[in-house]
């Protein structure tokens, strides 16, 4: 067959010149773009792998971002921390000072002031903030976290720094943990506020109250119970001392005792009786007993991280022996019906030297009733002081827990925190009574059967005396009464129907809700859901009762400055020594805390400026603020809180060295991530203009050598 011109053009000219063009025209396009492709058509791998290096560069340019704006929050924070722990040691050196027993009263003004300055400035550090975001308020950024009043306004939550898919970092430190944190390895520590002297040393003579003795000579461990107590004659003699005890041991187990001592034993031997009431065994120690230098009783949990060690002790001895029966003993026969309860002391003189001087106008002078807590509450009126006392004085001497909530101005405030018992966390509005509760006491297991007293008056100055039944839904569910049981109400569940609430499922929120009802006077007349919601909403117009961040139950009335209202609720079982302890306990005359494994920043550093203006060594209820804590306290006080700001410092400087290494990190591997995306797309300039060189020549040979055969042809056909 003759091969002619065109068949020679079909089949190696065109497709041949064809390919070189497309090649030509891709390897100019390749120079001219910087890029191997244009198109996925052009390379399907290449463009999958460089738009997953895109996507990476994306992500990376979005944890630089977020480490960059959460470094600026953490190194702030981190410079915050800096002073905040300046400033503690500043005031440490200050309370220390304080201490100083050649300090003048006028030395200590200048240090108080100074310290209240420091406080500001402290208060002015916590609200710090950086582009008009606070930095300690959590999430709540927008809210300035720490009011005038010392209280936390913010909340608890953090914020994150992006770092990668499903990684994150923390960059705040939120004021909840900064102010209100807890430190798991704090043990807590308590003590009594009532300075114990040597009677037997002021009082050489008790049968003469003029012969002159030592003044302010402090108990000592090796002191005996009479020097403690007291007498009314020269001779040892061999009365019996009552010493009730009561409180909470570490685990939330309530107790009420009655320890009797001779005279002739020792403190010591009382300091041990309390340790063994609370736990302690001939191997084990689970608390410490110790007396401080002005005789007062410090109890120190030895088992950390639980805020519910708890202590009140009242003394009596009856110096009258002659006389039919023990009026010390609450339990005696005397006492007829009442025997067991602690009201049944309230006929004693709780001024030692009143007895001693025949001045006394007690009911008993020859009773002797000896507080050890003292608390500047007044009590629930159940009987009328004695003439020349008023309630607050009896009260002294013999409540604990059925006390009347603080009053300050149209607040009233609860001074018991409320703890669950398996977490140590605060109790919340949805939090069960039963969470909180001992259930050891009573009906174990249960709340059903219990009963709490709501006594006082509301915002009209009306008085009220509410009982509280806790039942379970077998007895009927829990009610109130306004009448003593003749007439109830319940407190009404959320489930559908509705019913009264079971005992052991009734939240802080139903029982502030009735609370909230009964002082305002907002109170149902009649037994249904709706009166019930309906006198809830109404109640809310009048006043708020709510649970604060501390776990204490507070109610404001609103609309006024200063309130007619009064709170008192305890367990009905309150006092009864022949009865089970408190199940539950809101207000109380109970002891100091000194240490404590939660933090509460501004109040503690509050109390300890108060014991310097106060000049206060050690807690005194004699004067001043009664539940001052003293400057030797505020000294360990001080370095708990140190301890507590400077582990807070460090996950602020780990928070912000992490976050350096997330910026360094992504930085390196968006360099990595783009070498390898040019790598991969990017046209190499050297090779293309090689391979354009290579083309092009192929190009020109391909064109001679056609020219050429088309010459020969052209001769050929000639």
């Amino acid at each position: 067959m003759r091969v002619t011109s065109s068949m020679y053009y079909d089949n190696l000219f065109g497709p041949s010149n064809s390919k070189l063009n497309k090649k030509l025209f891709d390897v100019n396009k390749q120079i001219a773009s910087g890029l191997k492709i244009q198109y996925a058509s052009d390379d399907v791998s290449t463009f999958v792998e460089t738009m997953r290096l895109d996507n990476e560069l994306t992500v990376l340019g979005q944890v630089k971002k977020s480490t960059q704006s959460a470094s600026k929050v953490a190194n702030q924070s981190d410079t915050v921390m800096n002073e905040f722990t300046d400033t503690l040691n500043r005031m440490r050196v200050l309370f220390i000072n304080a201490a100083n027993a050649s300090s003048s009263e006028a030395s200590q003004d200048a240090i108080s002031g100074e310290l209240k300055g420091l406080e500001e400035h402290l208060k002015n550090l916590a609200n710090t903030s950086i582009n008009g975001q606070y930095l300690f308020s959590g999430s709540a950024v927008d809210t300035r976290p720490i009011a005038d009043d010392g209280t936390y306004q913010g909340n608890d939550k953090t914020l994150k720094a992006f770092l990668g898919s499903n990684v994150q970092q923390q960059y705040n430190i939120p004021g909840s943990e900064l102010f209100l944190g807890e430190e798991n390895k704090i043990n807590r520590e308590i003590t009594s506020n009532v300075r114990n002297n040597s009677l037997t040393a002021e009082f050489p003579d008790f049968t003469n109250a003029t012969v002159q003795g030592v003044e302010n000579s402090v108990i000592t461990t090796s002191s005996t119970i009479r020097d403690l107590m007291g007498d009314t004659d020269n001779t040892t003699g061999t009365n019996i001392n009552h010493f009730y005890l009561r409180g909470v041991k570490h685990d939330g187990t309530a107790f009420a005792t009655d320890i009797k001592m001779n005279q002739g034993d020792t403190v010591a031997e009382l300091l041990k009786n309390i340790g063994d009431i609370y736990g302690n065994t001939l191997n084990t120690n689970v608390v410490n007993v110790n007396l401080n230098q002005f005789g007062q009783i410090v109890i120190e949990d030895k088992i950390k991280g639980s805020s519910k060690l708890d202590f009140n002790l009242t003394a009596a001895v009856d110096y009258d022996q002659t006389d039919v029966g023990d009026s010390a003993d609450i339990s005696d026969a005397i006492y007829g019906v009442n025997a067991g309860k602690i009201d049944n002391l309230k006929d004693g003189e709780t001024n030692f030297k009143s007895i001693i001087n025949g001045t006394s106008n007690a009911g008993n002078s020859n009773l002797f009733v000896k507080s050890f807590t003292q608390s500047p509450y007044t009590v629930t009126t159940i009987y009328t002081p004695l003439a020349g006392k008023t309630l607050a004085d009896d009260i002294y001497a013999i409540a604990y827990d059925r006390t009347q909530f603080t009053k300050e101005g149209s607040r009233l405030t609860s001074d018991v925190s409320q703890v669950l018992k398996l977490t140590n966390a605060f109790a919340s509005p949805s939090t069960k009574l039963s969470e909180v509760a001992d259930l050891s006491q009573g009906t174990a297991g249960t709340l059903d059967g219990t009963m709490l007293k709501l006594v006082g008056e509301n915002i009209n100055g009306v008085a009220y005396d509410v009982q509280i039944d806790l039942q379970n839904t077998a007895g009927g569910g829990s009610t109130f009464s306004l009448d003593g049981g003749v007439t109830n109400y319940s407190i009404f569940d959320m489930s559908s129907p509705r019913t009264a609430v079971n005992a052991d499922d009734m939240t802080y929120q139903q029982l502030m809700d009735v609370v909230n009802m009964v002082v305002t006077g907002q109170t149902p007349t009649a037994n249904t859901t709706a009166e019930y919601d309906s006198k809830i909403t109404s109640s809310k117009g009048a006043g708020n009762t709510i649970l604060s961040y501390d776990g204490k139950i507070t109610f404001e009335q609103l609309n006024t400055t200063d309130t007619k209202a009064s709170i008192s609720i305890f367990d009905d079982n309150s006092g009864d020594f022949t009865a089970p302890s408190s199940i539950l306990s809101f207000n109380s005359n109970n002891a100091l805390t000194i240490r404590d494994p939660k933090t509460d920043f501004f109040k503690s550093i509050h109390q300890m400026i108060q014991s310097v203006e106060e000049y206060k060594e050690y807690p005194d209820a004699s004067s001043g603020d009664i539940r001052g804590v003293g400057i030797e306290n505020a000294i360990q006080m001080m370095d708990d809180l140190f301890e507590h700001v400077s582990r807070s410092h460090a996950i602020v400087g780990a928070q912000s060295n992490a976050l350096t290494r997330s910026s360094e990190r992504a930085e390196l591997l968006e360099i990595s991530t783009m070498t390898l995306r040019s790598s991969i797309i990017d046209t190499d300039i050297a090779e293309a203009s090689l391979t354009l060189t290579q083309l092009t020549l192929n190009y020109q040979a391909m064109l001679s050598t056609v020219g050429r055969v088309s010459q020969l042809s052209l001769v050929n056909y000639l």
